[in-house]
């Protein structure tokens, strides 16, 4: 039977040149792609595949990391890859922690994608190379202790999602409009993330999430 796939990728190209190389292969079918998170999480709740590709920065969507928490969530049972151009150790932490089964550049060659598709699907975790098995174990080890790793996972994907507005300088209305929610509810989310990390003020929010690359997404 041939493993599964779905695509999410916000460059219809990239979708494209994808379906072509996986499609090539003898032992994998594309189902179906995606352009953003939410798109990525809703048709993967429908057609159930093996796995999902998943790139991290889809602006103007939801983006990877997000839909990865939430798939996981919902579809245990779903492999997910992330494909990034990202080479990062705190994106790699937060991919993990999300989920995904792996993780893997964009520059890499074609025949590493393959391999690592074969490799979560054989229910392994794959990561790039520059990843070392030492930096697994001390994340892993500190997770484990219950240690901070990093407060910004203290927050919920709606408050990490508000937080990066916030950090692109959108006041509460407009943080509303983009949402589709209420001004009063971004308000209570912006105060529980202040309590979280312990700010008092907007600037204060804006140089945390500079500092953490949070606007690196786009």
């Amino acid at each position: 039977m041939s493993i599964r796939l779905l695509i999410a990728d916000d460059h219809a190209i990239v979708r494209s040149g994808l379906s072509m190389l996986i499609g090539s292969q003898s032992d994998m079918e594309v189902i179906a792609t995606a352009a953003d998170g939410k798109e990525a999480v809703d048709k993967a709740l429908d057609l159930r595949p093996d796995i999902v590709l998943m790139d991290l920065s889809m602006p103007p969507g939801e983006n990877g990391l997000s839909a990865t928490s939430r798939l996981k969530d919902a579809a245990p049972e779903i492999d997910i890859l992330v494909l990034t151009m990202h080479d990062d150790e705190e994106y790699l932490f937060r991919v993990l922690q999300a989920g995904a089964s792996g993780y893997i550049l964009k520059s890499a060659p074609d025949l590493d994608l393959i391999n690592a598709i074969r490799t979560v699907h054989s229910g392994a975790a794959y990561l790039h190379p520059t990843a070392t098995k030492s930096l697994i174990a001390e994340f892993l080890q500190r997770v484990q202790k219950g240690q901070d790793v990093e407060n910004f996972h203290v927050l919920t994907d709606r408050e990490q999602e508000i937080l990066q507005y916030i950090a692109k300088g959108y006041s509460n209305k407009e943080i509303a409009e983009q949402l589709i929610v209420s001004v009063k509810t971004v308000e209570t989310h912006k105060s529980k993330i202040m309590e979280k990390l312990q700010m008092k003020t907007r600037p204060e929010l804006v140089r945390y999430a500079l500092k953490k690359g949070l606007l690196d997404f786009e």
